[in-house]
Parts: C-alpha cells; structure tokens; sequence
C-alpha cells in the first residue's frame, strides 16, 4: 500500500520567539506534520537564523501535535555525543516530537566566516557517516563504543534515554551521500549536489525525471529491505493554468518559456490550482516514492490547500 503524505514547513522567515510561536501554532492548525529549522549562522543564503535546537524546543511548548526537526544540521558544528545529547532531550520535552535532520555541511563562506576548516567533501561526508553511527546507537539507548578516523567514543550512554529512536533525516544529493543516506537514516531529502567550492548546483539537470529516479535508485538499493522515507523541499507555484504557471516558473529561474514542458515534468516543481498540485503529488508517489514535501513558511497559507485533498 502506499504511504501517507507528510508535510511540512521550513521556517526560514522567523527571527523572533514571537514569530516563531505564531508560526508553530498556525502550521498546526493548516494540518502541517512537522515544523523544521535550518541551521546557519552566517545571514545569507536564507536569512538569519534562530538556533535550531533552542526553538524548536519552544516550538513545541507551544504546541501539542506538531512534531519539530533539523533541516538540516551541519554535522561538522557539534560533536555526534553533544548533538545526541540534545536530540534526547529535545524529543523527551516534546514528548517524542522531535525529528534529527542532518548533513555534511557545504556554505564554504560559513565555515570561514567562523574559522572552521572546509576540509574536502570526501572528509566532511566520513565525519558525516561516523556521526550518524554514532547517534543511532546513542539514540537507540545502546551503550556506545565506536573507534573511527573521526570519532572514538568509549562506553557512552545518552540521558533522557528515548521511548524510541528519533528519526534521522539525512539530506543529500550524490551518489556517496545518498548511498549512505540509504543504510542509515529513515527519512532522506533528495537534494541538488553540494559542490566542492561551497555552494549548491543549480543546474536545471539536477531536476530533471532521470535524474531524480537515478538518485532514488541508489537510496533504495542502499536501504535494501529498509523502509525508507523519501523527502522534497519544494516552493510551489500556484495559478489557474498549469501550462501557463509553469512558463512563468521556466522565465524567473533564466530556463526561457521554451522550458515550460520540462518544468511541468520536473519532480521538485509544482504548478497549477492546489487540486492540479495534489494530482502532481500523487503522481510522483507513483513514480517515484516521495511522500513527505516541505514547503518555505512564506507560502505556508497558500499551500495549505493542498493538504486536505491528499489527507488518508
């Protein structure tokens, strides 16, 4: 049987308690799933930014069925110990609400901007891959030894210990990173590729059908018999007709209105009226199995439309 739809929002506007506050409330009440945080420190590419795991804490104080998550954490900025630490704490405060996403990191200028070494992808990916590890057993309540090129941990616990494991989210757009993404996280976010210089590819083939189910391929054959969730953040656009919005969404990012075709059949983009919208997602959990969609708090209303035609 397929599974339910999942939504969420990213609070990428929110640069106070009280926005914060009125933003958890309100998703909860349009039916969203989850509330998700970024993590930067630095103001660009998004914003500045509350520290993730401080509000998400006092997002849930002020909710009651709206679970909270990382989208994502940089792993490099907390040692795995310190971050499941406050991952077990987080999820006992908001009784078992809590979501852990986390990634390599690859914002280059926030790296140097705090006076963090950028070390190669290949580097930051092993860290990554230790990490995650680590926090499974952590998370599990398994005492917790682990001897790595990155990390040793010598016989640890976690304290609050979980009713269960959080879930780990792992965002990642190549072959190595969707790989391990596939063994070691229960929810993976199918990304553009991070690129060596620091910044992420903006290329229109990172978009594209093949491209997509190729990297949905090497999750699943990664995850094997795992069940794995799979995850796209995505900014609809919404207008009466499908073909026109889709021509309008081709000009803005430079790929010219002859684009409009492909834009329509991209897996990261939706256009139309919320019922075309929901037809789009129903389709692609067909084609490809996602079925958890994040969306920017900046269109959280406007979405929110979507969700009841698509609600099991």
């Amino acid at each position: 049987m397929p599974k339910n739809f999942r939504f969420g929002v990213v609070g990428e506007s929110i640069r106070s308690g009280a926005d914060l506050a009125d933003t958890a409330r309100r998703a909860e009440d349009l039916g969203y799933d989850v509330l998700t945080l970024r993590d930067h420190f630095v103001a660009e590419p998004f914003g500045d930014q509350l520290a993730p795991m401080v509000a998400l804490a006092s997002a849930a104080s002020v909710t009651s069925t709206l679970r909270s998550g990382t989208m994502v954490l940089a792993n490099d900025y907390r040692h795995p110990v310190m971050l499941a630490k406050e991952a077990a704490t987080l999820d006992h405060l908001s009784d078992g609400r809590f979501e852990l996403g986390i990634g390599a990191g690859w914002l280059r200028e926030e790296y140097e901007a705090a006076g963090m070494p950028f070390n190669a992808a290949g580097i930051r990916v092993g860290r990554l891959e230790e990490s995650l590890r680590i926090l499974r057993s952590l998370l599990d309540g398994e005492k917790t030894a682990f001897a790595g090129e990155h990390y040793r941990i010598d016989g640890l616990t976690v304290f609050p210990h979980p009713a269960r494991r959080p879930p780990l989210v792992v965002g990642a757009g190549s072959r190595r990173m969707l790989g391990i993404a596939g063994r070691l996280a229960d929810t993976v976010g199918i990304l553009p590729r991070a690129l060596p210089e620091g910044t992420i590819s903006d290329e229109v083939t990172e978009r594209l059908p093949d491209t997509i189910a190729r990297k949905v391929g090497w999750v699943r054959e990664a995850a094997g018999a795992r069940d794995v969730e799979l995850s796209m953040m995505v900014t609809p656009t919404f207008g009466p007709d499908p073909r026109r919005t889709a021509a309008q969404v081709a000009v803005k990012r430079g790929w010219g209105t002859a684009s409009a075709e492909l834009v329509l059949d991209m897996p990261s983009q939706f256009v139309g009226p919320p019922e075309h919208i929901a037809e789009q997602m129903l389709a692609r959990r067909d084609r490809y199995g996602f079925t958890y969609y994040q969306v920017p708090d900046a269109c959280m209303e406007e979405f929110a439309p979507v969700i009841p035609l698509l609600a099991s």
